[in-house]
């Protein structure tokens, strides 16, 4: 039997449509419907119940499909085995990241990979929020900020500087901040991903200053947060990477530079206890050796 017919069957009981089943396996609606005739008149038994409005499986159907579903992990597992030992990486790859990130940071290195491995389809999901990983199908996530507690692994990629900016035209409306208790007066703009949004640690020398601040607006979006920072909307906290050409165009400016701030880490975090395709011990080993900042 057809592997491609078995995985149509699941892709539509995952999907809960032909159509949308047909796209997930780059296929015509018309095929996929074949494949399910063709399954229920080989096996003989009704496997999908078909209304105008609704799809589901018969209870024979849902028990079929717990066996296949065993069946396709099982020939899955054992095919990335055999590739993982011929030393040859193939197949499907899910990434997500934050998309500023990967436009400012690692852009270059997926074309890299992508040229190291083509073999490898990879799918690149841009994504600012925090997004369930093993729900979404990926087979690992870049995420900047402190981690959660989480069943997931995490990689550390590097870390990132992070400074206080505001644009000039704020600065002649509002005044220049000399030290973090001035921060009480100002319009904050704060990034989430940094964690506690009420107060912001800043050093100098041996001493930390947890300024309390009022964010006027919080996100988890750093392009959006620097967009207003650059339109005099307020003073925000912001990566190092995200601002680095504003401050050199004169479109930010940094603030309290005597002060320091802690960095922010970056991770790539993926499933545990989880068989590792080559696909994504290609991509784990591949990220090993980068020098990302």
């Amino acid at each position: 039997m057809d592997t491609t017919v078995l995985r149509t069957f699941i892709s539509i009981l995952d999907e809960g449509s032909f159509s949308a089943a047909a796209r997930r396996m780059g296929i015509s609606r018309s095929l996929c419907s074949k494949y399910i005739s063709d399954l229920e008149s080989d096996l003989g038994a009704r496997l999908l119940t078909r209304t105008t409005r609704a799809l589901r499986p018969t209870a024979l159907g849902t028990e079929y499909a717990q066996h296949i579903r065993e069946v396709l992990n099982r020939l899955d597992n054992a095919n990335e085995m055999v590739r993982s030992a011929s030393g040859h990486p193939a197949g499907a790859l899910k990434i997500g990241a934050p998309s500023a990130y990967v436009h400012k940071v690692f852009h270059p290195h997926i074309l890299r990979f992508m040229d190291d491995h083509p073999d490898i389809q990879m799918e690149m999901v841009l994504d600012d929020g925090v997004t369930n990983l093993v729900a979404g199908g990926f087979d690992a996530m870049i995420r900047i900020g402190i981690l959660g507690d989480s069943t997931l692994h995490a990689r550390k990629l590097h870390e990132a500087a992070i400074l206080l900016v505001a644009s000039p035209d704020y600065l002649e409306q509002r005044g220049i901040p000399e030290n973090p208790a001035d921060l009480s007066r100002h319009s904050c703009l704060h990034y989430t991903n940094l964690r506690g949004s009420g107060t912001w640690p800043m050093r100098c020398g041996d001493q930390t200053f947890h300024q309390k601040v009022q964010p006027v607006f919080s996100t988890n979006n750093t392009e959006l947060l620097k967009s207003l920072a650059v339109s005099g909307k307020g003073i925000a906290l912001l990566p190092r990477f995200i601002v680095a050409e504003d401050l050199e165009a004169g479109r930010l400016v940094q603030l309290l530079t005597n002060f320091t701030l802690p960095d922010i880490p970056v991770n790539l975090v993926y499933p545990t206890g989880k068989l590792m395709t080559a696909a994504m011990r290609s991509f784990l080993d591949f990220t090993t050796h980068l020098r990302l900042l």
